[in-house]
């Protein structure tokens, strides 16, 4: 990591998108930015969104940052393959991608399932996984994810808009720009509901998302006090898999806490990723 990331501009409308064909069989679609020099940064999705979720985030980071933003299998303008959603086959992708752009190791950040992704690589291939970013994640399925792949397992298509927007309703608490909320729309409702139920089914097939006890490289772990699907004693078991791990908690913010305070996210990301390898990983929780 260089010694200071170039803050002075940022990325507006800098981001592009490419397709890439990887070797696990799907085509994934993502937005990239940023210098291609610089240090490598892979942003996962959480259920049912795409690259999307991360478009109030992408304008306000360095662009020192060499920076993609998936749309991973099943998601957004990415292939929906008829089967493939375990956790390995979502893990597996990260790594081939990371192989296509020529990423030897790279930093990932992911929200929800993206984070439990995010543990499942960097225990297959720890070597390569720089740091970790979890938001609004755990270590381990809990109910919350045993009662959303119950009431999805019932879906036809057309998928209820509904029932689409209960859903992503349920992952906030301060209220978002109408716009930024009708994109989030929009891209769920590109899922058909055979990758809904198979991408859930997936998760509760795993009981623990790393396959390791511990993983060693630093973390930061991002949690909002009124999530509604993770617990703060869901973060202190994290903490005992993470030993060079640090937690920041949201106070009066939801489980997708990077679409309610972009701003504080970049901050705290940015800040992480300055001082993740010198200063030893402390817990904090800002007022």
């Amino acid at each position: 990591m260089t010694a200071q990331l170039n803050t002075n501009r940022r990325g507006a409308g800098m981001f592009r998108f490419q397709d890439v064909t990887l070797p696990t069989g799907v085509r994934l679609r993502y937005a990239a930015q940023g210098d291609p020099a610089g240090p490598g940064i892979i942003l996962l999705h959480g259920f049912t969104d795409s690259w999307f979720s991360w478009s109030e985030v992408l304008p306000r980071l360095s662009p020192s940052l060499n920076v993609f933003a998936l749309d991973q299998r099943g998601h957004g303008d990415s292939d929906r393959p008829d089967t493939g959603y375990a956790l390995d086959d979502f893990a597996g992708d990260v790594l081939a991608f990371m192989d296509a752009v020529g990423l030897g190791s790279a930093t990932v950040v992911g929200h929800s399932m993206g984070s439990f992704v995010a543990q499942r690589a960097a225990s297959i291939a720890p070597q390569r996984i720089e740091r970790l970013v979890l938001i609004g994640s755990s270590a381990t399925y809990n109910t919350a994810i045993e009662e959303l792949n119950a009431a999805v397992q019932d879906l036809t298509d057309p998928v209820p808009v509904t029932f689409m927007r209960e859903f992503q309703e349920s992952t906030i608490h301060r209220p978002l720009a109408e716009a930024f909320f009708a994109g989030v729309m929009a891209e769920c409702l590109k899922l058909p509901a055979r990758v809904i139920r198979a991408g859930a089914a997936g998760l509760c097939a795993e009981k623990r998302w790393a396959r390791q006890e511990r993983l060693g490289m630093p973390a930061l772990l991002l949690w909002g006090d009124r999530d509604a699907y993770f617990l703060r004693e869901d973060q202190e078991a994290l903490l005992a898999t993470l030993p060079d791990a640090s937690l920041i908690v949201y106070p009066e913010t939801g489980h997708a806490l990077h679409w309610e305070q972009p701003q504080r996210f970049v901050r705290d990301l940015e800040d992480f990723l300055l001082n993740a390898r010198s200063t030893p990983a402390t817990r904090r929780q800002p007022a």
